[in-house]
């Protein structure tokens, strides 16, 4: 009887935000308050410092997998992605990320198997460490309320009470959704949750 030592880690599942007090609950956190909302569901504690992220392995739609919400400050993401990909040997198929979508309503949804940045540094950053070869989930935050507002204050803005509630009514199929993508069924998931 042979000993298999437990496989590695499958998946890095990374959501994008601003580490601090002062940023959270901004739209460009979107993609950390996502990955809390799944850590919860499933079980999976992200206190760990490792990568220069906040990191916590478990199991998700029986894959183990990698939770990790980088503290580089957004801009700087893939240094943390990167880092964690590289140690762990995950593919960059395996790396889905999470993140504000300000072309989105907030809480609407928009998953894609790979592409270009799209203006969205901390994606940028990434796609300098691993490619553009990873799986994504866009979340809706909501566009500038007019075209001189400027960017940076407006993803660092809060959300309305409604459009939090919003927000919040989505992050449990954000979770569905990551679990159909680890299943292989990537297409499923989009004609689900895009839209």
């Amino acid at each position: 009887m042979f000993f298999q030592k437990p496989s590695g880690v499958e998946f890095l599942i990374a959501g994008l935000g601003n580490p601090g007090a002062k940023y959270a609950g901004t739209r460009h956190n979107a993609g950390f308050d996502a990955l809390d909302w799944a850590a919860r569901r499933w079980g999976i504690r992200v206190d760990r410092a490792r990568f220069d992220a906040l990191t916590g392995t478990g199991e998700a739609a029986g894959h183990k997998v990698l939770l990790l919400k980088p503290q580089t400050f957004m801009n700087l993401s893939g240094q943390a992605v990167g880092k964690a990909a590289a140690f762990y040997k995950v593919p960059a198929q395996n790396v889905i990320v999470l993140f504000d979508d300000i072309s989105l309503a907030p809480g609407r949804l928009r998953l894609r198997k790979a592409g270009s940045a799209g203006g969205h540094n901390g994606v940028k950053s990434i796609i300098s460490q691993i490619g553009q070869e990873f799986p994504r989930v866009k979340i809706g935050v909501g566009a500038k309320p007019h075209p001189e507002y400027d960017l940076a204050d407006w993803v660092l803005s809060r959300f309305t009470p409604d459009e939090r509630k919003a927000m919040e009514a989505r992050y449990d199929d954000v979770a569905d959704a990551l679990e159909m993508m680890m299943k292989g069924q990537f297409e499923a998931a989009q004609s689900r949750y895009n839209g």
